[in-house]
């Protein structure tokens, strides 16, 4: 396993990479607030609120789940 080495710098290509992913982020962020602030006036029932918070514990456990299952078969020299 290669060690950390305190004087190693981020290269040119990593900060274009950075760069290009916070450009992203923002795009991203500004395009959610856009349609967050567009269906102001849309009205969510309790069902609706409750399905949603169903499918982000669904979809949170599901990305747990695999996550967990890849580092198991990491550990056990299970993925060749």
């Amino acid at each position: 396993m290669m060690e950390k080495d305190p004087q190693n710098k981020l290269s040119p290509a990593g900060w274009l990479t950075l760069a290009i992913l916070l450009g992203l982020f923002g795009a991203a962020l500004w395009y959610a607030v856009k349609v967050w602030n567009a269906m102001a006036g849309v009205h969510m029932s309790g069902w609706g609120w409750t399905f949603l918070s169903l499918g982000v514990v669904v979809t949170i456990g599901l990305g747990a789940g695999l996550m967990a299952l890849v580092f198991y078969s990491a550990r056990h020299d299970l993925d060749r």
